[in-house]
């Protein structure tokens, strides 16, 4: 099979008629059918020869013994990439995004407008959304403490410029008594206080061999922690519309594969690193199946795009569905909705 960019013009019809058929019906999509949506003037035989070849490529694939085809991963990916003609955003969808979004003050409550923005999503596409929102700057401390707790384990307390307190407990290599464990406290606060922990990390690195051995692991150990505690806490997102994915026969019909998706939902690093994949793209963004590099997605599409705040990106918006979802409609909507959140967002 000749590499996707070299597929001949006649495989390139078949496969977008394909695609398209069983995305609108979800069924395998045989030769007749094919015969009469794709306009080719192409016998039934011409027409299994070319399957074959795409089938042979990993573009389509047969679910069981029957004469029909879906598209696989590669296959959708050709699709979206270059066979896809993206239907614009009808103005009754655009007007109802522009208008809810404009109906809220960012201003006094950007979380609020967040909010919107990913039900709208939900509720326009029937499918999950997700909004995250980055920093706008790296979390600085103001102060730290450690509490022993046992031979092995020491309370780290970290108190932002903030004020918010974040705990994690820490597993030593060897015992501290509380005594060494306020004299450490008492020296990082006096040489650190107001920085990142990632501007500490160099400079600890430096002053560790003028320390006291009995401090220099844990103040390290502190500072990677630190650091990981303070990124998580300031990653925020929005989930809206799980429960929409319960009525979607492509996915539903696998309740173990249901239920790693709502643990997806749950869980904070994996559903970071997703959302993270759109945070540096200029535009819209997709991810099928194992592309997202999340198992629980394997059978689904992510569409991503980035928003911004008066040029500044701050986060992604995104949409999560089957890998059988009608693209030239979701697209859209994902790129109308991060537009309008940005402008509704900047400042005038």
């Amino acid at each position: 099979m000749p590499p996707t960019a070299e597929l001949k013009p006649r495989a390139r019809i078949l496969l977008k008629t394909l695609v398209e058929r069983y995305i609108h019906d979800g069924q395998p999509v045989g030769s007749r059918t094919l015969a009469r949506h794709a306009g080719l003037d192409l016998s039934p035989a011409s027409i299994r020869n070319i399957m074959s070849d795409l089938e042979e490529g990993g573009f389509i694939t047969s679910p069981h013994t029957s004469a029909g085809r879906i598209p696989t991963p590669r296959g959708y990916r050709l699709f979206v990439d270059s066979l896809l003609t993206v239907k614009p955003l009808g103005d009754p969808d655009r007007n109802q995004i522009e208008a809810a979004l404009r109906s809220n003050n960012p201003a006094s409550d950007p979380q609020r407008i967040i909010t919107t923005a990913a039900t709208l999503l939900s509720e326009l596409t029937q499918f999950a959304s997700i909004i995250a929102v980055s920093r706008r700057r790296e979390p600085s401390f103001r102060q730290i403490e450690f509490l022993r707790l046992s031979d092995a384990r020491v309370l780290l307390i970290i108190i932002t410029e903030e004020g918010d307190v974040q705990n994690r407990i820490l597993f030593t290599d060897r015992p501290y008594s509380q005594e060494q464990l306020t004299r450490a406290a008492s020296h990082f606060n006096k040489h650190y206080a107001g920085l990142t922990f990632e501007a500490v990390r160099p400079r600890l690195q430096q002053e560790l061999s003028g320390l006291r051995a009995d401090i220099s692991s844990l103040m390290a150990l502190a500072v990677e922690v630190g650091n990981e505690t303070l990124n998580a806490a300031g990653q925020q997102y929005v989930v809206s519309g799980e429960s929409n994915l319960l009525h979607t026969p492509d996915l539903s019909y696998n309740m173990e594969r249901m239920r790693e998706l709502f643990r997806l939902f749950e869980h904070r690093t994996e559903l970071m690193q997703l959302l993270n994949l759109g945070h540096h793209a200029s535009g819209i963004q997709m991810f099928i199946g194992a592309e997202a590099g999340v198992a629980s997605l394997d059978e689904c599409s992510v569409v991503a795009a980035p928003y911004a705040v008066n040029g500044e990106v701050i986060g992604t918006l995104s949409v999560i569905g089957p890998t059988r979802m009608a693209y030239e409609r979701i697209i859209p909507i994902v790129d109308i909705t991060s537009r309008l959140l940005s402008s509704a967002l900047s400042h005038p």
